[in-house]
């Protein structure tokens, strides 16, 4: 079972990475950076995948569920100061 958020959550978390954390993630989780950006709601589906997110229309922008947490994870221990980014990023 996957873990539930609701897509604006999920939009906030992303819009509070600092510059460069998409990259950050992606080459940590070796994925193409579209990749994780479709994570967080892009529909960049030509350049990167969709993995592990299905969005349910419903309050707050509609209900998101992931299968796989880590690239969430991974941007709330950025978030934390647990991960830091570089700066030429």
């Amino acid at each position: 079972m996957g873990t539930k958020i609701t897509f604006n959550q999920l939009r906030r978390i992303k819009d509070s990475l600092p510059e460069g954390a998409t990259r950050t993630i992606a080459e940590h989780l070796n994925l193409d950076v579209e990749t994780v950006r479709n994570y967080f709601g892009g529909a960049h589906y030509d350049r990167g995948e969709c993995i592990g997110i299905h969005i349910e229309q419903g309050p707050d922008g509609g209900i998101v569920e992931l299968d796989d947490t880590t690239i969430l994870e991974m941007a709330e221990d950025i978030l934390a100061g647990k991960i830091k980014v570089p700066a030429d990023l």
